[in-house]
């Protein structure tokens, strides 16, 4: 994982500080890529524990095509509840009463999420964070109402026309991103916005491009995410994975990250582990969590980080 920490070392070195919608502040540059050969071994970083429960459950969740937390929720996976609460306390006008991270804003925390776990028509209500990746990959909606299913499109293209360069999917939908500007209390419009696959010598390889970049929190479970769903598709199409390239726009570390990125720089990668995916699995839609087993992943301990929202 040397390219990523580079890509650290490089923002912190010479990156710009500037405002965020947030409000944190971070340091960033324009512009970056790094790549993968995914015959290397597993791109799970190790110079801190990778919560790969949580990838695999939120890569499934998207390929369901589901925008609730519930299904996160139930599988003990917290990436997603932040966003989702802080909806419902804007909604609700509770912003004030819940202070973040405050002693009452935790424990109404918990209070909401088990109420998504266990109420089917309160998680309805407020698990759903709108039209974002599970939506656009699976139910795209063009103008004249008709609904897209990417994902099987892009495994029809694959099998059939594997020298096609239309090989493509968007998680920018221009007609339902200005709904999510417009209402300012949901999850922001998707961040890794589009991903194209390539054949060449029987290998499957996937380029992403991703607008923002969380280089501390989020980028690892992107990087793992799509180099899982590059395996998984090589997989049900008779390929071989290649590699995975990650283009970014805005690559930025938020300010109260720099610690925490100078403690991972301090750490010496150690050698990548290797994923086991279960053979007989022959569709992408049928892959299920018990289908993965990543082997010899020894990383270095977690380091904890606040999420920006």
């Amino acid at each position: 994982m040397k390219q990523y920490l580079d890509l650290l070392r490089d923002v912190v070195e010479h990156g710009t500080r500037k405002g965020d919608r947030t409000g944190t502040g971070t340091v960033s540059i324009f512009g970056r890529q790094i790549r993968f050969n995914l015959e290397d071994g597993f791109p799970a970083v190790t110079t801190k524990k990778l919560y790969m429960k949580a990838v695999i459950h939120e890569l499934l969740w998207l390929l369901m095509g589901e925008t609730n937390i519930q299904y996160l929720v139930k599988h003990d996976v917290k990436i997603w509840n932040e966003w989702a609460f802080e909806v419902y306390l804007a909604k609700n006008n509770l912003r004030e009463q819940y202070p973040r991270y405050s002693d009452a804003w935790q424990e109404e925390m918990k209070n909401f999420i088990e109420r998504v776990k266990t109420d089917d028509v309160f998680a309805k209500a407020w698990g759903e964070l709108g039209p974002i990746y599970g939506k656009q990959w699976r139910r795209w909606q063009g103008p004249n109402g008709e609904e897209v299913d990417q994902i099987a499109n892009i495994v029809d293209l694959i099998e059939h026309d594997p020298t096609s360069r239309r090989i493509i999917v968007s998680g920018w939908n221009v007609g339902e991103i200005q709904e999510l500007v417009r209402n300012h209390h949901s999850a922001p419009p998707p961040c890794h916005t589009l991903f194209q696959f390539i054949v060449v010598d029987g290998k499957l390889s996937c380029q992403l491009y991703q607008r923002s970049a969380d280089l501390f929190l989020g980028v690892p479970f992107n990087i793992a995410s799509y180099a899982l769903l590059t395996m998984m598709l090589a997989q049900v199409t008779g390929l071989k994975p290649g590699e995975f390239i990650h283009t970014f726009g805005d690559a930025h570390i938020y300010l109260n990250h720099l610690d925490q990125v100078r403690e991972q720089l301090s750490r010496t990668p150690r050698p990548l582990p290797r994923m086991k995916i279960n053979p007989s699995v022959k569709s992408i839609f049928d892959f299920k969590y018990e289908d993965f087993e990543l082997e010899g992943y020894d990383p270095y301990p977690a380091i904890k980080a606040p999420i920006s929202v």
